[in-house]
């Protein structure tokens, strides 16, 4: 059977068509899903419909009769929204439908969603690692967990969305890890910004930086192509800003529920949070350099 016959007619609901949510929409189309959106800007919603896909005017109708309902989502508090409810997903998701839950919202929400999810529909736990574009390459890393039982049905999504699916052990460690990943970007991306903006008050030249870290151990090619972003002062949203200051957030809430102290993330969402209030909320996370100086 071809990956095509697998997927022809499935149908497959998106909520939350935005920078992640809008390309993971395109891929399912791609591969022969029959996909349905839903966002609360419905204008977003609706440039997918000369794509094929259908526009809902609630989660509720996005829900009703799918095999498989993806929620990519700002937080915990908009999937919860979206999800209950009398205009809810919940209330039409079919009894045999599996919830992805591929928001990066934390431990606590986590638990929560999949407390909502328990005994009504399949859930699992799928946040992704990558930006926009990645995710309009279909190249995401897919962190899942969940009940082994489910793998086999998600499948075709995963391989249609991204390079690989990483499945961890608990239900929840999807998020739990993606708080790891996403604490080392924000180290990284702190420190660039930091090392460039030294560079350019000690008047040397931040390319030859870029290019000495580059033919060396030093450099990350994540961290060099954000200090190019940097230097060249282009902010066009891979990652916004906000959504890499409310995921510094959720780490530190999780270090501070387990006794320890996350010093350097600390400091660096004091900063972020100042760049945010400087109206660079929607830009790529390359505008913490603005306040490296």
């Amino acid at each position: 059977m071809t990956e095509q016959a697998k997927t022809d007619g499935t149908k497959v609901a998106v909520l939350g068509i935005g920078v992640m949510g809008a390309p993971i929409a395109r891929n399912l189309l791609r591969a022969s899903f029959d996909v349905t959106v839903w966002n609360r800007t419905k204008e977003k919603a609706e440039a997918l419909a000369a794509q094929g896909a259908y526009v809902a005017s609630s989660p509720a109708e996005a829900a009703s009769d799918v095999e498989f309902l993806i929620t990519m989502l700002t937080d915990g508090a908009a999937v919860e929204a979206a999800m209950t409810g009398p205009e809810g997903a919940l209330t039409a998701l079919p009894p045999d439908a599996v919830w992805i839950q591929m928001s990066t919202v934390g431990v606590a929400a986590t638990q929560r969603l999949a407390k909502l999810a328990v005994q009504r529909v399949g859930f699992v736990d799928a946040p992704v690692s990558g930006s926009s574009e990645p995710a309009e390459r279909g190249e995401l890393l897919i962190l899942a967990s969940g009940s082994p039982a489910l793998r086999p049905r998600v499948r075709p999504l995963f391989d249609a969305l991204g390079h690989r699916a990483l499945w961890l052990n608990r239900l929840g460690d999807g998020n739990r890890f993606k708080l790891v990943l996403n604490n080392w970007l924000a180290v990284l991306t702190e420190g660039m910004a930091e090392t460039i903006g030294l560079a350019e008050s000690l008047g040397l030249d931040p390319d030859l930086l870029l290019d000495t870290l580059a033919e060396s151990p030093l450099g990350s090619a994540y961290a060099i192509a954000k200090g190019h972003a940097m230097v060249q002062r282009d902010f066009t949203p891979g990652f916004p800003l906000h959504h890499a200051g409310k995921d510094a957030a959720l780490a530190l809430d999780a270090a501070h529920g387990h006794g320890i102290d996350l010093p350097l993330t600390e400091a660096l969402s004091k900063r972020w949070d100042k760049a945010i209030v400087l109206g660079h909320a929607n830009d790529d996370v390359a505008a913490a350099i603005t306040t490296a100086r």
